[in-house]
């Protein structure tokens, strides 16, 4: 039990390390229950879009690698990565605002515009 503890725990921390600019950031916190086993992903918020990647395709991989590392230990293992309170939030406001500022962009040209046609 101890291996496969140690083996699940240490392939998603060296993978996750090699990716982020902070691997000194990156720690995995590993519970068994019912389920399964659950690895929690803590990592440096400012390495979030590294880990999720393009569509969360970085993050597909690591989960399906890590899959296999479980299979092999026969356990069913998943990850979670632990999203610091309010960076969602704080990521959706700032594209809100930005979004803002191109339609309001978008309507200065489009006046403009009309303002030459006279």
């Amino acid at each position: 039990m101890a291996e496969q503890q140690q083996a699940d725990k240490e392939f998603v921390e060296s993978v996750v390390k090699s990716l982020v600019d902070h691997p000194e950031d990156v720690r995995a916190e590993r519970t068994v229950d019912e389920m399964g086993v659950l690895l929690t992903l803590y990592i440096n918020p400012a390495d979030m879009g590294q880990i999720i990647g393009r569509s969360g395709r970085t993050a597909r991989a690591i989960r399906t690698l890590l899959r296999v590392v479980g299979a092999k230990h026969n356990a069913r293992v998943n990850l979670k990565i632990h999203e610091p309170e309010g960076s969602r939030q704080a990521h959706m406001e700032a594209r809100a605002s930005s979004s803002a500022l191109g339609a309001r962009s978008a309507s200065t040209v489009e006046a403009d515009v009309d303002d030459l046609n006279l």
